[in-house]
């Protein structure tokens, strides 16, 4: 993970406004969310893994399923996931089993962000505070 400083941070906006902004560039709200905080990501590369750069926000007010609900955004980063090559190889499920275990878990929900993606980070940094601010 690398931190990107961004002059977004503390900014407060109802998520719904966030939502119209971030969708149609090609943001969407991660699936780790909770109702007091989530993520808009988007997806740079899915070459060895997944490159995200996300932007974490908190509620400030209600809920997240909240209509009205008002947000603040937190510190942007750059993410790397990187999933185990050939993780079926030695599976033996059934159908039953599959349908329930379709996804693999990422080998390291952590991993090293790669330097070429530096220069990404600040791009989508420059332009989430062109559409924001």
């Amino acid at each position: 993970m690398i931190e990107m400083p961004s002059k977004v941070e503390g900014k407060e906006y109802r998520l719904f406004d966030l939502e119209q902004s971030l969708k149609p560039i090609g943001y969407v709200i991660g699936g780790n969310w909770d109702y007091d905080h989530g993520y808009f990501d988007y997806k740079i590369d899915d070459e060895d893994g997944y490159m995200f750069y996300r932007v974490p926000f908190h509620a400030v007010d209600g809920q997240l399923d909240t209509p009205g609900c008002t947000v603040a955004i937190d510190r942007p980063f750059l993410l790397a996931h990187e999933y185990e090559a050939d993780v079926d190889q030695d599976a033996n499920a059934s159908t039953f089993n599959a349908s329930f275990n379709q996804f693999q878990g990422p080998e390291d929900e952590d991993a090293t962000v790669p330097d070429k993606y530096l220069e990404t980070g600040k791009a989508l940094t420059a332009e989430l505070e062109s559409i924001l601010l």
